[in-house]
């Protein structure tokens, strides 16, 4: 072989490298390619978890302030029913008194 054959050979192996580099590369692409309705589709569930996310904190905040409203009652119910309770514990005590005295209760 010489030195023409030699260069001649060498250009079409890189030649034929290029080529199955250049395939290679474009059947990659064709078949990792993002359409058009593939984006479509993206921005339709990001737009979907937007909204998601948004009533998710929507109800947090009415539960934390339906939370803070049944507490703020049972606050008050247990604060009458103590009221209540004192008040019928003194007139237990003044029952009692009245009947050591030996009068009859009103």
């Amino acid at each position: 072989m010489n030195r023409s054959e030699f260069i001649l050979a060498t250009a079409v192996v890189l030649f034929v490298a290029f080529l199955l580099g250049w395939f290679a590369y474009w059947l990659v692409h064709r078949f990792t390619r993002v359409t058009g309705v593939d984006i479509g589709e993206l921005d339709r569930m990001a737009q979907a978890l937007h909204e998601a996310e948004e009533t998710r904190d929507q109800a947090i905040t009415y539960l934390q302030q339906r939370e803070a409203e049944i507490t703020n009652q049972l606050t008050q119910t247990e604060a009458e029913l103590r009221a209540a309770m004192d008040a019928l514990r003194d007139a237990r005590r003044e029952t009692e008194a009245l009947r050591a005295v030996g009068q009859p209760p009103l």
